[in-house]
């Protein structure tokens, strides 16, 4: 057993295992070694599902972060002023439908008590992937699956700022120092540098509030398509019990037409008995 090897246990293993290991690196007088194992923090369980996630849907998560770095080039050609918001929508979608597809291997993952993972971890989970498809310093704390806590998808433009490739930005005019005997344009290239730095500001925050609004949305049409797979399952199951009842009765008043025949058959014969000895 190593370090690797403990993030990919199921997570009631790990502390176990991982006290096992700190005891055995000791033993082998790698003091140093087993006080860092000691130190490691048990994942939590949104973090443990993304590590399982790394290690076994590899494909996914390369087409997670290749989304990802389109929809940055997306923004980034927007903020530059030679893109368009079809090719930014085009790019958000894709980066939604690589989350969605590793939401959907997340359903199979159990809990330690053997439960499926609850809408709030699959949110969890959802908001790390976006995080890493996003930004540079996520992506690199997923590692080799080695994540202790869940990261926060805060938007496109906050994410990147946040330590991933961020926008650039065009440098406004460069003001000239003032001098005793100011030039008279001076002002109308202070005044432009201005305009251009605010709208140059307007323009990022739109496309901040227009991917936080988008991921919003997502969150809302996740939430409600779970509601709608938990409610098509209970009435699958519904159905299915129904089916059972049917089956059950139609068994039942087999039963009970083939003791009805019987008895119509023993009431004849009783009775043709009876005349006889009347007779």
């Amino acid at each position: 057993m190593d370090v690797d090897e403990l993030y990919g246990l199921p997570l009631d293993r790990f502390t176990p295992e991982r006290n096992a290991l700190a005891r055995e690196l000791r033993n082998s007088g790698e003091r140093e070694q087993g006080a860092e194992v000691a130190a490691l923090r048990k994942p939590s369980v949104a973090a443990w599902a993304v590590n399982q996630l790394v290690r076994t849907q590899r494909t996914a998560i390369g087409e997670l972060f290749e989304a990802g770095d389109g929809l940055r080039r997306a923004h980034d050609e927007v903020l530059a002023g030679r893109g368009d918001g079809g090719s930014l929508r085009t790019a958000v979608e894709r980066e939604r439908q690589a989350v969605e597809s590793l939401i959907r291997a997340a359903g199979g993952l159990l809990t330690s008590d053997g439960h499926e993972l609850s809408p709030t971890i699959i949110d969890r989970v959802a908001d790390t992937l976006h995080a890493a498809a996003l930004d540079d310093d996520a992506r690199a704390l997923l590692g080799d699956g080695r994540l202790e806590r869940e990261l926060r998808h805060v938007g496109l433009g906050m994410a990147a700022a946040a330590g991933g490739t961020s926008a650039p930005t065009r440098s406004a005019p460069r003001v000239p120092q003032r001098s005793t005997s100011r030039k008279a344009g001076e002002p109308a290239k202070k005044g432009a540098a201005e305009k251009s730095a605010a709208d140059r500001r307007a323009s990022e925050r739109g496309v901040r509030e227009r991917a936080q609004a988008e991921a919003q949305a997502r969150a809302e049409e996740r939430a409600l398509e779970r509601e709608a797979r938990r409610r098509l399952e209970r009435a699958e199951r519904g159905a299915e019990l129904a089916l059972e009842r049917r089956d059950r009765a139609a068994q039942a008043l087999k039963v009970a037409e083939a003791g009805l025949t019987e008895a119509e058959s023993e009431l004849r014969d009783a009775t043709a008995r009876l005349s006889e000895l009347q007779q």
